[in-house]
C-alpha cells in the first residue's frame, strides 16, 4: 500500500484537530486510492490515543516523541519554533512521490495526498 505520512504540531488543538478530522472525513476516498494513513506528532501514546478515540480517527498516530521521524523527513520547524505541519505520500515501493508543507493550510493536506496518490495512479 502507498502511505500518507502526516506530521502535526499537536494532538487536539485547533488546527491540527481539522486537519486530523478533514483525513477522518476522506478516509474512505484514501483507502479506495489504495493508501493508509499515517499522524506523526511529538505528543506520547495517551495524547494519541486519547485525541484518536475524542475525533473517530481510524488511522494510526505515531508517537515521535523525540523528533527522531520528524528529522529523517527533513520536517522543518516554522519560524524556528513550532513543530511542522508537512505531509508526505509514499508510494508502494517506499519512494516519496508527493510534498506538501503547509503550516497555516491544515485541511489542503488531504486534497493534496488525494491528488497525488491518483496521478501515481493514472501513472502506472
Amino acid at each position: 500500500k502507498a502511505v500518507v505520512l502526516y506530521f502535526y504540531p499537536k494532538d487536539d488543538t485547533p488546527g491540527c484537530t481539522k486537519e486530523a478530522c478533514a483525513f477522518r472525513d476522506q478516509y474512505q476516498d484514501l483507502q479506495d486510492a489504495g493508501a493508509e494513513v499515517i499522524g506523526v506528532s511529538s505528543d506520547g501514546e495517551a495524547a494519541h490515543e486519547k485525541f484518536a478515540t475524542k475525533y473517530r480517527l481510524p488511522f494510526v498516530l505515531l508517537a515521535d516523541r523525540g523528533g527522531t521521524v520528524r528529522k529523517q523527513y527533513g520536517v522543518p520547524a516554522t519560524l524556528g519554533l513550532l513543530p511542522g505541519r508537512v505531509t508526505f505520500v509514499v508510494d508502494r515501493q517506499g519512494v516519496v512521490r508527493h510534498v506538501f508543507n503547509s503550516q497555516f493550510q491544515a485541511t489542503k493536506h488531504v486534497a493534496e495526498a488525494i491528488t497525488a496518490l491518483r496521478a501515481m495512479e493514472g501513472a502506472k
